[in-house]
């Protein structure tokens, strides 16, 4: 059976005035369910709440727009509350409690990308809420929560009874909720759009990468992510992850063209991408972008905290490294076809500019 890599969009899940929760689904978009990988969307509006709970999966979240707050609570660790904004990444362990806040009338829009081989339901989040009318005091009898909480039935009751919001909730204009701390982004959250590049190739394009190094709780994701910006019309050269990792990108924003090639030379998938969309790349596939004039920004996460990447044009080509008479013997073709395509291509490195 051929597996579908046709990008997809995101479906409305639940919501409410203080916002909206989008998913991709493992039946639309099989891939998610073949890679163990999760992949949301959380978009609140002014005076929005997602309340708080924690999932069965270790993820990382991207603000794809606006800011906002989002208290984080690492098992055993007090609350850290952050003040978030666009271009944040934040990585989410197994078993962390978040919730997420925005004051302000712009949209805040946060990606969540992640693991599911601790899932319910591979390729799905499964959230467990603390509060709200599908929190885990409603589930209780009253004798329970009166007891392990030590708290009167009256005051139980109201605890229990009280709770009509479900997952996302919009608050009164004049709640006070807590005030962000600087110190609390200090290993928490990095900004992909502020940090050191890792590759900046004029005309062609930059990379950002999330690792171990960066921001250290990746490692207890499991996950390497990466934050690219093409130029446009420039390419990304076509490589693959050499260390039998998916890549799952997100587009967010602009548009261009992507070609996969996997087992026996084969393109398995050829599509425009543009804003919104997702789409996965599986093991050791090859995948090659050219951006549209406006040119091309992508999100993704891949399944290892240190990515390797093996580029096939460039500089650092695997080309380059092959002998020429392997080369020559290989294609089947003269030493002068051979020689015209190993000169070319000797000082650009994984983005080509735009062809004069």
């Amino acid at each position: 059976m051929e597996l579908d890599l046709s990008p997809k969009l995101a479906k409305n899940v639940y919501g409410g005035q203080g916002g909206t929760y989008y998913a991709w689904c493992p039946n639309e978009l099989p891939m998610l369910r073949e890679g163990n990988i999760g992949a949301a969307k959380l978009a609140l509006e002014k005076n929005g709440l997602a309340m708080p709970c924690y999932s069965d999966s270790a993820k990382v979240a991207f603000v794809l727009q606006g800011s906002g707050v989002a208290g984080i609570v690492l098992p055993e660790k007090e609350e850290k509350v952050l003040a978030i904004k666009k271009g944040d990444a934040i990585a989410l362990p197994f078993g962390v409690v978040t919730w997420w806040y925005n004051k302000l009338n712009t949209e805040l829009v946060i990606l969540f990308l992640g693991d599911t081989k601790t899932a319910h339901k591979p390729g799905s989040f499964t959230d467990f809420f603390l509060t709200g009318s599908n929190g885990i005091f409603t589930g209780f009898s009253t004798e329970f929560v009166s007891r392990a909480w030590d708290l009167e039935e009256s005051v139980a009751n109201a605890l229990v009874g009280q709770q009509s919001g479900k997952g996302i909730i919009k608050l009164d204009a004049g709640f006070q909720m807590p005030e962000p701390k600087a110190e609390h982004r200090n290993g928490m959250a990095l900004n992909c759009e502020e940090a050191p590049l890792d590759v900046d190739i004029k005309n062609g394009g930059k990379v950002v990468v999330l690792n171990t190094k960066n921001l250290p709780l990746v490692g207890e994701v499991g996950l390497g992510a990466d934050l690219v910006m093409l130029n446009g019309s420039a390419m990304c050269s076509p490589g693959f992850s050499c260390d039998s990792a998916l890549q799952v990108t997100y587009i967010v924003r602009g548009s261009g063209r992507a070609q996969v090639v996997g087992v026996d030379g084969k393109r398995v998938l050829e599509t425009t991408v543009k804003a919104g969309n997702l789409f996965i790349v599986p093991r050791f596939f090859v995948v090659s972008k050219i951006a549209d004039p406006d040119g091309l920004e992508w999100f993704s996460i891949i399944t290892t905290p240190n990515p390797i990447f093996t580029h096939l044009a460039g500089r650092t080509s695997v080309w380059k490294a092959l002998s020429p008479q392997v080369l020559q013997a290989s294609f089947n073709v003269a030493p002068d076809v051979e020689q015209k395509f190993s000169s070319k291509r000797k000082a650009e490195e994984i983005f080509f500019p735009p062809p004069n």
